[in-house]
């Protein structure tokens, strides 16, 4: 007997249709054509959402992950999504009808970034295993179960786990955080490092770039937000409304301005041409995890550490409102006396789509048949 091999199994437990998530949303995408959200839940199932009808949103469950499912990006034109999880592996689905196309195994560990350039269908991957690595999206579409094998280029350097990852549309550019607390930026062209930019003093916990690759948004575990000049390849503004780490960034198409928001719950819209003009749109409940702006810039979908999905609107009114009446913004960091919290300008989420509560904690008893579980509402 004692030659004999353990083997271990795991299942799963719940309702047979899981209409809502049970645990923190980790990201969101929105495509505006047909009205859908697609969000990415820590019960490692992604979910796609008709926002048109917000009576009866729920659409469609994708499942095939056995984790958190940390990034989802929408490509082909809103055909496709590509999901990055924890379960080590990266999914290739079809977006419309909700299947897993093929997987992808080539990380060693979580995965917890992807970052997509729209007008070369490139799609780049990262996350605690150091490794970032690049993919061709129209190759990943025509995989097969008999025609699985693909080719991929990797960038190399990085000295720690990443957390976030950007690439402008064009694919000229990349730049990924991490723990290392800099940026650190390639040419995903030649894999050709370019440069490494320092300031931060924490964790780099968001990215995005603008349309031509010159400036780069940061946000950061150490409650920062940063302008970067590539072209200068150095920090030209810094953003202090947050009180903690700012972990989801969301700019304009102009990038002239930015909302942001993360573990303080508050979701500021910030003029990115005068540091010191900040507005407190709303305040959400939870951690906010990610954010995505419908492209009219009517809302801003909100997933948070918290199950359900709110979508907050912007008027013009909020929108022309950025710094009025705000004086200086944040006040500097050596001053003692906090700043007067300020009101947000929207009070109320025009759209919700409500999540359920996951279990927080469990006990299993003496006859280990049964198990007492405690949920993030307080039952039993």
């Amino acid at each position: 007997m004692s030659g004999r091999r353990k083997v271990q199994v795991s299942f799963v437990i719940r309702e047979e249709g899981e209409r809502c998530h049970r645990a923190g949303v980790n990201s969101l995408q929105y495509d505006h054509n047909l009205k859908r959200l697609y969000s990415a839940g820590r019960d490692s199932i992604i979910r796609i959402w008709n926002v048109g009808n917000p009576k009866e949103p729920y659409l469609q469950s994708m499942e095939h992950h056995t984790d958190w499912v940390n990034d989802i990006q929408l490509c082909c034109g809103g055909k496709n999504i590509i999901s990055a999880s924890s379960d080590t592996t990266v999914k290739v689905w079809n977006a419309h009808k909700g299947f897993c196309m093929s997987t992808l195994r080539t990380h060693k560990d979580y995965v917890k970034a992807l970052a997509y350039a729209r007008d070369r269908e490139q799609v780049a991957s990262a996350g605690l295993d150091k490794a970032i690595f690049l993919w061709d999206v129209n190759t990943l579409t025509a995989l097969t179960a008999s025609n699985n094998t693909v080719t991929t280029s990797s960038l190399n350097g990085n000295k720690d786990s990443i957390y976030s990852l950007a690439m402008n549309p064009a694919g000229t550019v990349i730049v990924s955080g991490s723990t290392e607390k800099v940026l650190r930026v390639w040419d995903p062209r030649t894999c050709a490092k370019l440069m490494k930019l320092k300031g931060h003093t924490d964790n780099v916990k968001a990215l995005v770039l603008n349309r031509d690759g010159t400036q780069c948004l940061s946000g950061s575990s150490d409650g920062t937000v940063r302008l970067w000049s590539l072209g200068q390849q150095r920090c030209i503004a810094t953003f202090s409304c947050h009180q903690e780490g700012v972990w989801a960034l969301q700019p304009n198409e102009a990038f002239t301005q930015v909302v942001s928001s993360g573990r303080d719950a508050n979701i500021f819209l910030t003029d990115l041409r005068q540091s010191d003009r900040h507005t407190l749109v709303c305040r959400e409940s939870s951690p906010v995890l990610r954010m995505v702006l419908t492209p009219d810039m009517a809302g801003v979908w909100v997933a948070t550490s918290d199950s359900t999905i709110r979508h907050w609107p912007l008027s013009n009114r909020v929108l022309s409102s950025v710094g009025v009446g705000l004086g200086e913004g944040a006040p500097p960091k050596e001053t003692t006396v906090p700043p007067t919290p300020q009101q947000p300008m929207v009070t109320e989420p025009d759209n919700i789509i409500r999540g359920g509560p996951s279990i927080r904690s469990y006990s299993i008893l003496n006859d280990k048949r049964q198990i007492v579980t405690r949920d993030t509402e307080g039952g039993v």
